[in-house]
């Protein structure tokens, strides 16, 4: 094993998932998870995601590859002999149990000390901000005090990993951005590897150190938050990441690009001269101005408001652009459109 190789929690070596001749639900699948890190695995239904996350626990055997924990190979460990746990949308608290005694679970199970149980619960509940609900029936409990618990349950037994899968799906908006921050403060708080499994881009990007984006039992590009929403690989995840204009454009020479009927300065090199391309630009990069003063003008065909800003569309002569502004003009008000050249971002044409 390499020097880099050993600074890994977790490999997941060309792992293949195949549930039927017509289903491959991961196809060659490399990855590695570092100590301490929160990584997030995003994309929509269907992408691998979840069966990653299984495979990690060790519910599931892949068709082929190896999952390796601190260097050891744990394919077909069964999941009791590893060091994980998992948080899912479904809490799976015991209803005929009190909050003391879902906490203690696993404990129990491992034959602790009676004081050590009543220690570690103790801490546990402190840690979730559940102080003084040991007593309570957990069917008394709000969504989001029970989702406490089953993270309180997970943590009890002090696992290097946490698997949360879409913890917070089953909880309203407020309530899930809310705990997206408490999430983060815990895992910051004991120090602990968690391996996150949503759909939603705004938890991924609110709380993951690194982000894993999938689609079709793929991964489609792996970052950091501002990296992925930046400087996106390819459409699909352009488009899952935030909202995005994506045109065709024609790359003439590094640093200048055409699309939309125009010529731009941009920042990227390398994709060759006069080669066709796909142009991202997020819709807060584009700036309104007087017709007059703009790189590109056109037309305001809708205006929606959206609480800290306006989405508006704005048709030019050869696109719909959509723009995020805290300032709007009216539908039918002729108007310029401004990108400066770091928020122009180059893709390969079709990735």
């Amino acid at each position: 094993m390499s020097i880099v190789e050993s600074a890994h929690l977790i490999d997941l070596k060309d792992l293949t998932m195949v549930y039927d001749a017509e289903t491959e639900a991961l196809s060659h699948l490399n990855l590695y998870i570092r100590k301490k890190e929160f990584v997030t695995l995003l994309g929509p239904s269907g992408c691998g995601k979840t069966t990653t996350l299984r495979l990690i626990a060790g519910f599931e055997t892949p068709s082929s590859g190896q999952v390796i924990f601190e260097g050891k190979d744990i394919t077909h460990l069964p999941p009791y002999k590893r060091r994980v746990n998992t948080v899912f949308q479904k809490y799976a608290l015991f209803p005929h149990m009190n909050v003391f005694e879902n906490v203690a679970f696993g404990l129990r199970l491992k034959k602790a000390d009676e004081k050590q149980i009543r220690l570690r619960v103790s801490e546990m509940l402190e840690m979730v901000g559940l102080r003084g609900f040991d007593k309570r029936k957990v069917d008394t409990l709000s969504g989001g005090q029970q989702q406490r618990v089953a993270i309180a349950r997970a943590l009890a037994n002090r696992p290097e990993v946490l698997l949360l899968d879409e913890p917070l799906g089953a909880l309203d908006l407020k309530l899930r951005k809310e705990m997206q921050l408490e999430l983060k403060n815990m895992q910051q708080q004991l120090g602990i590897t968690f391996l996150y499994v949503t759909h939603d881009q705004e938890e991924a990007l609110s709380m993951s150190d690194t982000i894993v984006v999938m689609k079709d039992g793929l991964v489609q590009q792996i970052g950091t938050p501002t990296d992925v929403y930046n400087e996106p690989k390819n459409a699909f995840v352009a488009d899952f990441i935030g909202e995005s204009n994506i045109l065709p454009g024609l790359m003439l020479r590094d640093e200048l690009v055409r699309f939309d009927g125009r010529d731009f300065a941009c920042v990227d090199k390398g994709f060759g001269e006069n080669k066709a391309v796909d142009v991202v630009v997020r819709p807060e990069d584009v700036k309104l101005s007087a017709p007059e003063s703009g790189m590109l003008r056109g037309v305001v065909r809708t205006v929606v408001f959206k609480g800290v800003h306006y989405e508006m569309t704005v048709k030019t002569q050869g696109f719909t652009w959509l723009v995020h502004s805290t300032l709007s003009e009216p539908v039918g008000a002729a108007v310029g459109l401004n990108i400066v050249p770091f928020d122009i971002h180059i893709m390969q044409k079709g990735d």
